[in-house]
Formats: C-alpha cells, sequence, structure tokens
C-alpha cells in the first residue's frame, strides 16, 4: 500500500514530456551517507536498465538538506529522516515525499567490551566506557541516539542528561574529522578507540563485520529501542529522469536491492 501510494503521488508530479525532450544528463541523487553502498548499487542498476546516468552525492541529511535549501543543485533526495525533505516541501523546494525504507538504531561495541542488550543502559552510563554519537541536526543518526537518551530517563531517572553530556558527537558535522575513503565510521572509531561503543544504524553492521570483524552488534533492548524512518522526495525543476529514478527506488527491483542491505523496504510484497 505505501509503495502504491507513493508511486500515485510521483506519477501525479511527473512531467509531460516527449521523448524528443529527453536530454541523458546524469540525475542528481543526492543522499543519506548510510545509504553509499546500496543507492549506489540501486543507481547503478537504473543506468543498466533505463540508460541514464546518475550522479550521486552522499553527505548526512542535515547538511544535505540546509545545502539544498540554499539552492544546491539536486534532483532526488534520499534523507534518513521524514522530518527533512518534509521541511523542502513545506517551503516550496520539493514535491511530495514518500516512506521508503526503515531503519533502526544499534550500538556497537569494541572488541574486549562485554555488553549485552541486558546492560548496555548501564555500559553507557559507565564513565569509563566512551560512547559515540553522530551530530545532532546534522545527521539523524545524531537525533535518533538523542531519543535513545530521553528513553533512558524512564528507566533511569538523570540519565537523559548524563548520557547527552558525555556523549561524543564524532560524526556528521561540518566539523566533524573525515573518515577514510572505503571505511565505515563507527567501526573505524571503534578500531581506533575513539569510542567504546558507538551507536549508529543497524545496518552498519555488514560492512564493519568484513572491516573490523572484532566489533560487535549489540541489538537495544525494547525500552530503548529506536526506529528510523527514510523520506524520498523529488525537488522541483527536477528532470523527467529523475521522476523515472524516484520510481525505479519505489520498485521491486529497487526496494530489493535496498533489503539486501539490510533496510526494511515497505515497498515489497508480502510473501
Amino acid at each position: 500500500m505505501i509503495r502504491r501510494l507513493a508511486l500515485v503521488i510521483l506519477v501525479s508530479l511527473w512531467p509531460a514530456f516527449t521523448a524528443a525532450q529527453q536530454v541523458q544528463k546524469p540525475v542528481l541523487l543526492h543522499a543519506a551517507g548510510s545509504f553509499q553502498d546500496a543507492l549506489t548499487e540501486v543507481a547503478q542498476a537504473f543506468e543498466t536498465s533505463a540508460g541514464i546516468p546518475v550522479k550521486t552525492s552522499f553527505r548526512p541529511s542535515g547538511l544535505l538538506r540546509e545545502a539544498l535549501a540554499r539552492g544546491e543543485p539536486a534532483e532526488v533526495f534520499a534523507s534518513a529522516n521524514m522530518e527533512y525533505p518534509l521541511m523542502l516541501a513545506k517551503d516550496g523546494k520539493a514535491g511530495p515525499v514518500a516512506l521508503f525504507v526503515r531503519n533502526e538504531t544499534c550500538a556497537f561495541a569494541r572488541p574486549g567490551l562485554n555488553v549485552t542488550s541486558n546492560t548496555l543502559l548501564a555500559h553507557m552510563l559507565d564513565s569509563k566506557v566512551k560512547l559515540g554519537t553522530s551530530t545532532p541536526r546534522a545527521d539523524p543518526s545524531g537525533d535518533y541516539a538523542w531519543h535513545i537518551f530521553a528513553k533512558a530517563e524512564v528507566l533511569k531517572a538523570g540519565a537523559k542528561a548524563a548520557l547527552e553530556a558525555k556523549a561524543l558527537q564524532l560524526v556528521g558535522g561540518p566539523n566533524s574529522a573525515p573518515t577514510p575513503p572505503g571505511r565505515n565510521a563507527a567501526g573505524h572509531l571503534l578500531a581506533t578507540g575513539a569510542a567504546d561503543l558507538f551507536l549508529g544504524y543497524c545496518t552498519n553492521a555488514d560492512p564493519i563485520a568484513r572491516e573490523q570483524p572484532g566489533i560487535r552488534m549489540v541489538r537495544l533492548p525494547a525500552n530503548l529501542l529506536v526506529g528510523a524512518d527514510y523520506g524520498l522526495t523529488v525537488l522541483n525543476g527536477a528532470s523527467p529522469n529523475a521522476y523515472r529514478l524516484a520510481m525505479f527506488i519505489l520498485s521491486p527491483d529497487g526496494q530489493r536491492i535496498l533489503a539486501r542491505h539490510g533496510f526494511v523496504a515497505p515497498g515489497l510484497p508480502r510473501e
């Protein structure tokens, strides 16, 4: 149902055009950094099937939203939350927003840190444990970490303030240290000792396992669990091919690729 509604919305805004008007310029796809592997593969599949090139830009969603609001050329925006594409739509810079995948927040622990789901909050609060996060407002992953801190307050009085005070905002901000090319940011920070625990997307699990086999993913307990809804929109003035790319992302072929990378893809038919 979600995929069908999203397709109807996008088709309703698809500009009228003729085959003669199509110019095979690259479609400009701006997407959250957590999509880098998945949407690179989606873009390659789209290029193969449609014969239309795609130029990608992967950055934290909050920084992307600011750049797009300032007028940076873009056509399709895939955000790690619903808020930022909805802000662009509200400001008259983009069309309707479709929820196209979901994710969850997990904890990742350095080798030797004996932590489980049941002991996670105690380790997060431990003054000797370096707790890493992304940067709130610049990167939705940081916002989701702050949602976890708010949930922790229900379990332990004072936890929210303590966690916000000790959290190391290591990535996703405008002045964050760059991650080496080809490396997962969370895995790199844990491997280098910058953090003992890192709160990030569960979809980091596979790339971290490939790069740093000793790092473990720890699922959040149900009372701390925070989900992430990802939003897709097409910017006003985008080319017809940009709508084709957005529809491919929402199609079963695109959704299957995203699912292979660990995202929950609501556009796939239920078996």
